[in-house]
């Protein structure tokens, strides 16, 4: 049996399985057994993989379980000691599995990693799902070293480092199987988005390390399910992030944050008004009453007296960013 089994979360992608599957098959022989975990495709996804690609692993799903549900069904009954769930639109680097194993062979306290993430269409640069690791300012709101908000930093080496970090990157995450299922996988909730950012918190919450392992380079289409200025995308990330919150944070904190959130957020509403982007003020709201849907159901079933970890880097990008004027990680002002 082999030491990581990859995973990728296949929806209608063929074009996307045939562009980058075969990159993936060549960089991880011998080290990595990949499998293709199909979410009820209805193009010519599972045709092409029986045809073109006969060496991997399908995993068949009927229906379209979105990204938590997806690979919970996925990662269930998989026995290799190491996941990697790597999206359909990822070309892995050469030699980029031997720092991964090093690092989780020399760490047992490390749970969750992520590679260096640049963009595959502008190598040069990171790309915005990772970049160089995940982190939270103090109001929830998420941002990497290399990317904050729509910024991207060009790779000059600045993060050439391994660092612990927050949160990895779903686009290429790395995870224990043990840590995996004793965190009952994702919150199948969210659907899609910032769930790679509960599960890293709700790690981080019982002890775990999650890394940032810079030696190790994957690049990234980014955006082929949802783009990053999609409304569904918005209001999935708005939600979820609120979900987050109230999950992962001790009460009085949580409601202290989430009050402040929603002015915030309000305000982003306007600032998307005044940009002529009326789907996503209407996303945002959205989001809001879907939180306030669903905040019951996710106070009863995650919330309980536990240590909470120190989550946030700095205490408002939105301030750091949009007022200061701040573009990159390294001149944030660290709490």
């Amino acid at each position: 049996m082999k030491q990581i089994a990859i995973v990728i979360l296949n929806w209608n992608g063929a074009a996307l399985l045939e562009r980058f599957l075969p990159t993936v098959i060549k960089n991880s022989a011998g080290i990595a057994h990949v499998y293709v975990a199909d979410n009820g495709s209805t193009d010519s996804s599972k045709e092409l993989l029986k045809e073109r690609f006969p060496q991997i692993s399908i995993i068949e799903m009927p229906f379209n379980n979105g990204f938590a549900g997806g690979y919970n069904l996925a990662l269930k009954d998989l026995n290799e000691p190491l996941f990697c769930l790597l999206n359909s639109d990822v070309a892995p680097s050469k030699n980029w599995l031997t720092s991964i194993v090093t690092a989780f062979n020399s760490d047992a306290h490390l749970a969750i990693a992520q590679p260096k993430i640049l963009d595959e269409l502008k190598k040069t640069h990171f790309e915005y799902a990772g970049a160089a690791g995940g982190y939270l300012d103090a109001f929830g709101y998420p941002f990497c070293r290399g990317r904050i908000f729509q910024h991207i930093e060009e790779d000059q080496g600045q993060y050439n480092d391994t660092i612990e970090i927050f949160w990895a990157t779903g686009a290429c995450m790395f995870i224990r199987k043990e840590v995996f299922h004793t965190l009952n996988g994702f919150d199948e909730s969210y659907f899609a988005h910032q769930e790679e950012i509960d599960l890293c918190w709700r790690a981080k919450n019982l002890g775990h390390k999650v890394m940032y392992l810079g030696n190790s380079t994957v690049y990234h289409l980014g955006g082929s399910t949802l783009s990053n200025m999609n409304p569904k995308k918005t209001f999935l990330n708005f939600r979820n992030s609120l979900f987050s919150i109230l999950k992962n944070m001790s009460l009085h904190r949580a409601i202290l944050v989430i009050f402040v959130r929603l002015i915030l957020d309000g305000i982003a509403g306007i600032r998307f008004i005044l940009q002529g982007k009326f789907s996503h003020c209407l996303a945002i709201i959205h989001a809001h009453f879907g939180f306030y849907k669903g905040a019951r159901s996710a106070f009863k079933k995650y919330h309980s007296p536990k240590h909470h970890v120190k989550y946030y880097n700095t205490t408002s990008i939105v301030w750091s960013h949009y007022v200061r004027g701040l573009k990159k990680f390294s001149l944030l002002v660290k709490d």
